[in-house]
């Protein structure tokens, strides 16, 4: 009896470890990074990666395949199998993702929504490993049909604006390096020059001059917080910093406009450094952060990612930034659970909420979390 119970024990655990180093090997890395720090930091990425993975096999995708969700999801994951040379990641978004998707976007009426070919990122990072003929085909009929429009519509949150023109902040993460590294990739300098022209357009409307922070759309413009400050939220603008990092990454030195870029980002980052709070974190209202004292890692990781890139591309000091890198990853870093799943995301809205918990996590959370973790690493 004994010797039949130990044997099924046995075989169980054979089993068990069978299936967990099946599970695992999509996270193991062919980078022997040289220090603790690095190896403390890429460990935690490993973590949080596998767990999402992890979530995304056995639990179901929380979204659709093709949603701005996951397309940023996308992005942070794109990154760290970059990073590591992860071949598993790869070939997880070339088969769940881009082949079950057969390179599509989305094809109602919601096309021409920001949000819904921000994918498109995707599928031009998978046709720029594997060049699969159609990879590119739907997102390159999307641009070209872009390139056609006129886009003289006011960005006036009315008349369902979002769905045919980037009127609010969000969009400068979905939208413009999408079509910036799909001109990179096609070679057709025309789709980086509608991205440029789109991005001033809605630059031009959205960003506050003064306090060198962006609404989320029109409808922000005259609210006020509980302190009479303006309405500028944490992760929009997290979005737009990130996106123009990018943005910028799919652009030539010499681009026309880039000398612009660099100057808006500069003068962003300056504020948004002055905004950190004690714990390393911002708050999801960036002016008003005892009226949302919980900390929110989403805008964080964002924040992040975008800090620690601009030092890594010497457009920021690193003697003047590098503590806020430093203090913020920290932060981020006490955000991941035992289990891996990064909490303090704050859920899917447009702007700040003052409830986040420990349990919330969202994929766009970890997308920004594993950007971070990658551009962490370089400095």
């Amino acid at each position: 009896m004994y010797k039949k119970t130990f044997s099924l024990w046995l075989v169980g655990f054979a089993c068990l470890l069978f299936f967990s180093q099946c599970k695992t090997v999509v996270f193991q890395s062919k980078i022997n990074w040289g220090s603790t720090k690095q190896d403390s930091t890429l460990n935690l990425m490993a973590t949080v990666a596998k767990w999402q993975i992890d979530s995304i096999q056995h639990k179901g995708w929380r979204h659709a395949e093709n949603d701005w969700t996951n397309g940023a999801l996308y992005t942070g994951l794109i990154a760290y199998a970059k990073t590591t040379k992860n071949e598993g990641i790869y070939k997880f978004l070339k088969e769940k993702v881009g082949e079950k998707l057969n390179y599509k976007l989305n094809q109602d009426t919601n096309r021409f929504f920001a949000d819904y070919y921000c994918v498109g990122r995707l599928y031009t990072e998978l046709y720029s490993k594997y060049h699969q003929k159609n990879a590119l085909i739907d997102l390159k009929i999307l641009a070209d049909t872009l390139l056609k429009r006129p886009h003289t519509e006011s960005l006036e949150w009315i008349n369902k604006i979002n769905k045919r023109e980037w009127a609010w902040c969000d969009a400068l993460f979905m939208g413009p390096p999408t079509l910036g590294l799909l001109a990179q990739v096609s070679g057709n300098r025309q789709y980086l020059d509608l991205s440029n022209t789109l991005w001033w357009k809605t630059t031009d409307y959205l960003y506050d001059k003064k306090a060198h922070l962006f609404y989320r759309d029109s409808r922000f413009f005259e609210r006020k917080e509980p302190n009479g400050e303006k309405v500028f939220w944490s992760r929009g603008n997290g979005w737009v910093l990130a996106g123009m990092a990018r943005l910028m990454e799919t652009m030539p030195t010499d681009y026309v406009d880039r000398p612009k870029y660099n100057n808006l980002f500069k003068e962003m980052a300056k504020k948004i450094a002055s905004l950190q709070q004690a714990d390393g974190t911002w708050r999801t209202s960036l002016l008003d952060p005892d009226s949302y004292p919980a900390k929110e890692s989403s805008g964080t990781a964002f924040f992040c990612y975008a800090l620690a890139w601009g030092i890594n591309n010497k457009l920021l000091n690193k003697s003047e930034y590098l503590p806020v890198v430093n203090k913020a990853w920290q932060a981020l870093s006490k955000c991941v659970q035992p289990n891996g799943m990064l909490g303090f995301v704050q859920p899917i809205g447009n702007k700040a909420k003052s409830a986040i918990l420990a349990t919330d996590t969202e994929v766009y959370g970890i997308g920004g979390f594993l950007l971070a973790g990658t551009e962490v690493l370089k400095l």
